[in-house]
């Protein structure tokens, strides 16, 4: 059921969110985020997560059920795990997870190694639900951000900051975007805002989140950028030759259909 309506659009904080957790192979690390989520959003009412296997394969994704099964048996803030036959991608992943949104008012997904915690993500939700209504239909999006500031803590690699640097830059610089960071693996999105561009979104890998934002950015919806406290988790799957590659071609090819649009 939609929440009431407020100046056009859903009074805030009463907002239902649709949290999606794309996973590849991650049944070994998992777990204590998902505990993390469990015990954080236990109060929240407002809030369904949906954990989306990215085609990790059926071995893994046996295993993976048998990891996060025992944590969300009988919690109805967790929906049946979506597996995905094959993989997509984690932007793919999360879009296929957002489909199911079940009339959701908030569209959300949040990385799965924890990086950014279970309290950010909460801290996120409940800043967009307690933003002021005004006379635009559609309220803003929020992206989280690694911005090393007073009161913001980020813990990360060197190398893993390096190829974040590369890549604002790419993004800043060739798609024309003011953004310090369009990668962070946390953002809130009003449904009704990624509807109207969902026909439009073509990239499904690495730098799904920048197509997302520049297509936000490009029918007039806003998009605040939200420093937060962020934590490097072991096991992250950064190569900064490949990567770095992946990055240039991806973002050549959003400022390509860019241009073919206007």
């Amino acid at each position: 059921m939609l929440s009431p309506k407020i100046s056009g659009y859903p009074a805030l904080l009463t907002a239902t969110v649709h949290l999606v957790v794309p996973c590849f192979q991650e049944s070994a690390r998992i777990a204590p985020f998902l505990t993390d989520l469990k015990a954080t959003f236990a109060d929240d009412r407002q809030t369904k997560i949906l954990l989306v296997d990215d085609g990790s394969g059926a071995a893994e994704q046996r295993r993976f059920l048998d990891v996060v099964e025992p944590i969300i048996h009988d919690c109805p803030l967790f929906a049946a795990p979506l597996l995905l036959p094959e993989n997509l991608g984690k932007g793919g992943a999360v879009y296929a997870g957002w489909k199911r949104h079940e009339d959701a008012d908030w569209l959300a997904f949040v990385d799965a190694d924890g990086s950014c915690s279970a309290s950010e993500t909460l801290r996120l939700i409940e800043l967009a639900r307690s933003s002021p209504t005004n006379a635009n239909p559609t309220p803003p999006a929020f992206f989280a951000s690694r911005i090393k500031m007073l009161g913001r803590n980020v813990d990360r690699q060197f190398k893993r900051h390096l190829i974040g640097r590369i890549y604002a830059t790419l993004v800043s610089e060739l798609l024309n975007i003011p953004v310090y960071d369009s990668q962070c693996g946390l953002k809130l999105v009003p449904r009704s805002a990624y509807e109207q561009v969902s026909e439009r979104l073509s990239i499904r890998g690495f730098a799904f989140d920048a197509d997302l934002l520049a297509h936000l950015l490009d029918a007039g919806l806003k998009v605040h950028e939200v420093p937060i406290d962020w934590h490097e988790t072991p096991g992250g799957k950064v190569h900064l030759i490949r990567d770095s590659w992946r990055m240039f071609r991806d973002v050549m090819t959003i400022r390509g259909n860019r241009s073919a649009s206007e």
